[in-house]
């Protein structure tokens, strides 16, 4: 990443040197330690008094005694910034990270399994308050490819503040936003640049796990992906969404997914899409719902029966799943202003359109 425009961020060299816990830090100072774009409160709740913030550098795979916060399921060493806001008898904390070992569940994969209510924050973004797994009242956003979750842990806040809280978080360095939304996603993710165990995680709306591990996915280099998508007759731009990253995901007995990002350097939303020759991948074909309260329904684009699944039909987001020709396909789409219904089919559109998606890639 020797390009000024996109983003290089500080790393520890072994996990051995971690601090034995994570040490407090200005969201200015700690930016440069983020491979994700740092928000901070340009506002408090009221009677809200204090922000602490305190950051979990990112080191190489192992575990140390220096492991304090780090999650059980895997010996990764991602970056990621905890701030908790206290203050009149009342206290709540904001974790950011790049959620990056798979596409975030329905775009708020802290409140997975809750009821969710989404709110406009600005700038075409959508908050979603919910319940997270340990049943606190939370929220979630994902601001310029940064996954904000809000956990509520002593007293009340109304969904009126929560909202405004998250309105009211700016960049920690103004320059960042746009060099990590051009870094390609394959540059930014921990996953992608090293081989450890992936978290078995949901993906979307309908079921797909990958849960071959490692499975870390081989990468295309960003100077082939042009050349890459046109091999595999895909488009260059979907919807208004430039590609940003290709991988070819291969598990146990054969099975096989192309998966291609789509990125928005304007807000940084994304599309994905998945494709794997007919029931010689890890998605079922027909689609089996997750255990996430949301619609579907069966469309028709081109001739061909579409499942989507959707939390809200007006912002998202969407899961849509598909068969072609030998082809089973699936697109996933992050939350907000625009990422509506018909968005989604006009994309499915583009993507069914002219040559049919013979899956050249994933067939072999």
């Amino acid at each position: 990443m020797a390009s000024t425009h996109t983003w290089q961020w500080n790393t520890v060299a072994d996990a051995a040197e971690l601090e034995d816990v994570p040490p407090r830090l200005a969201p200015q100072q700690a930016q440069p330690w983020c491979n994700f774009t740092l928000w901070h409160p340009s506002e408090l709740p009221g009677r809200c008094d204090s922000a602490v913030g305190t950051l979990r550098k990112e080191a190489p795979p192992g575990r140390t005694a220096a492991s304090a916060g780090r999650t059980p399921w895997s010996d990764a060493n991602p970056a990621a910034y905890r701030t908790e806001i206290s203050g009149g008898g009342r206290r709540l904390r904001l974790k950011q990270f790049l959620y990056d070992w798979a596409f975030p569940a329905a775009d708020h994969p802290c409140l997975w399994g809750s009821e969710t209510r989404a709110f406009p924050i600005g700038a075409g973004r959508v908050v979603w308050l919910g319940t997270d797994y340990l049943g606190h009242r939370a929220a979630s956003a994902r601001m310029s490819r940064t996954t904000v979750e809000l956990s509520v842990l002593e007293g009340e806040f109304s969904d009126e503040e929560l909202v405004e809280l998250y309105r009211a978080l700016r960049p920690a360095d103004g320059q960042a936003p746009a060099r990590i939304v051009r870094t390609p996603f394959s540059e930014l993710s921990y996953w992608a640049r090293h081989t450890t165990d992936m978290i078995s995680v949901p993906t979307g709306l309908y079921f797909f796990h990958r849960r071959d591990r490692p499975h870390e996915g081989d990468w295309v280099p960003t100077a082939e992906l042009p050349s890459f998508l046109a091999a595999q007759g895909l488009p260059a731009e979907l919807g208004g969404f430039a590609s940003d990253s290709a991988a070819v995901f291969t598990g146990g007995e054969g099975a096989r997914e192309l998966e291609v990002i789509y990125t928005n350097a304007a807000g940084g939303g994304e599309l994905r899409l998945v494709l794997q020759r007919s029931g010689a991948g890890r998605m079922p074909y027909p689609p089996e719902r997750e255990k996430h309260p949301a619609r579907t329904q069966e469309t028709r684009v081109r001739g061909r029966s579409v499942h989507v699944a959707f939390v809200d039909p007006a912002v998202g987001s969407f899961d849509a799943v598909w068969q072609d020709q030998g082809v089973e396909g699936k697109l996933l789409t992050s939350s907000g202003l625009g990422m509506d219904k018909e968005f989604v089919l006009g994309c499915l559109d583009t993507l069914l359109a002219g040559t049919p998606l013979a899956g050249r890639g994933v067939a072999r």
